[in-house]
């Protein structure tokens, strides 16, 4: 914000990188998951190993979590005096 940035720019950078990489470990997980449930079938009592349902809910909580651990420095960034900054620097 001391070089010139709005505070919508700052929380997209905070807030896109963040789910960014949120995406990319989702994307993983479920393909790691969905590859590994032979190994893990015998572990599962009363659902399916490729259940699409739990694997949907599982990837949608651990979004809107990491959607909430990233905004909450966003909004922290986004208060902070431009000033202030530059005199901690």
């Amino acid at each position: 914000m001391a070089l010139g940035a709005s505070r919508e720019n700052v929380a997209g950078l905070g807030m896109g990188r963040g789910l960014a990489m949120t995406v990319a470990g989702l994307a993983i997980g479920t393909g790691g998951a969905v590859v590994t449930t032979r190994y893990l079938a015998t572990l599962l009592y009363g659902v399916t190993p490729r259940d699409p349902v739990i694997l949907g809910a599982a990837a949608l909580t651990l979004g809107v979590v990491a959607m909430a651990a990233c905004w909450v420095p966003a909004r922290r960034a986004m208060r902070v005096d431009p000033m202030v900054a530059l005199r901690h620097e």
